[in-house]
């Protein structure tokens, strides 16, 4: 399996000097198996270099798994643009709601005029939503684990598996709001020994200190998660959007010597980057 990154941040979209090479376009990752459709997490502002990658002059066929619907994880769907070649089908896999409405509802609620100038049933492609909980399923030869995890309102992370290798994706994780380190149980089974975890690394402790309900976790979190579950390799990702380069860069180099003391890989995601598992 390949993955590629094409939007790495969290909470906004982000622009400028200071982070151009990170890149500023929020969460959105593509795995891509040998003989299967492109499969890919999240809905940011990434997938319009995703779809960007993916266009062709034939119909598009392939599968996202939503982390959950707020606006930096959803805001690109409109703008993936094998949508708006007809024939054209997207499956999405997001969070059962807790208000009762599905997930169709609750996004033709927010694509559509005035707040977007079509909605979803008028792009040429046709999108399927699929609400989803804990659970176990199939995407051609890919098998899905998604599990509820912690955050603010419902939230999936996943864990895919073809051909002996695993990848998770946990884009969005609450740490314990005492700053302690604990793990749900469903958060544990899809990291659990996993090839690579692309995992929610937005704060710092002094950071999280301030904002320990926003529904994130600290990059020392993310570094003990991955130790304590024994995984290969933790790809730090939905950086702030305040994280410089220079300060990532200053990240990584702390993550990896810790990474290298504890025996497992590590690195910041950035856009642009591929990575073999």
């Amino acid at each position: 399996m390949h993955v590629t990154f094409f939007g790495v941040r969290g909470s906004t979209p982000c622009h400028g000097d200071d982070t151009a090479r990170y890149g500023g376009n929020t969460s959105c990752v593509a795995l891509r198996a040998p003989g299967e459709n492109p499969l890919f997490f999240d809905l940011g502002t990434g997938a319009r270099y995703l779809g960007a990658a993916l266009a062709s002059d034939g119909a598009f066929r392939g599968t996202c798994l939503l982390s959950h619907l707020h606006w930096d994880h959803t805001q690109g769907l409109p703008f993936f643009s094998p949508l708006l070649c007809e024939g054209s089908e997207l499956d999405v896999y997001a969070p059962t709601q807790d208000d009762g409405r599905t997930v169709q509802q609750v996004m033709a609620a927010v694509i559509r005029p005035p707040l977007f100038p079509v909605t979803v049933d008028e792009l040429p492609g046709s999108v399927r939503f699929h609400d989803t909980g804990d659970c176990e399923f199939s995407v051609g030869g890919l098998r899905i684990i998604a599990r509820l995890v912690p955050h603010i309102g419902p939230t999936l992370g996943y864990r895919v598996e073809w051909g002996g290798r695993s990848v998770a994706y946990l884009s969005d994780h609450q740490q314990p709001y005492d700053g302690s380190f604990s793990v749900s149980d469903g958060a544990r089974e899809l990291v659990e020994g996993v090839d690579l975890l692309i995992h929610d690394s937005q704060y710092t402790a002094g950071e999280f200190a301030a904002k320990s309900t926003w529904g994130h976790c600290t990059i020392d979190y993310a570094m003990w998660l991955a130790h304590k579950c024994g995984v290969g390799r933790l790809a730090l990702f939905h950086h702030d959007p305040a994280r410089t380069d220079v300060a990532l860069d200053e990240v990584a180099r702390c993550a990896i010597a810790a990474g290298e003391v504890r025996g497992f890989d590590v690195f910041a995601a950035h856009e642009g980057l591929t990575v073999a598992v």
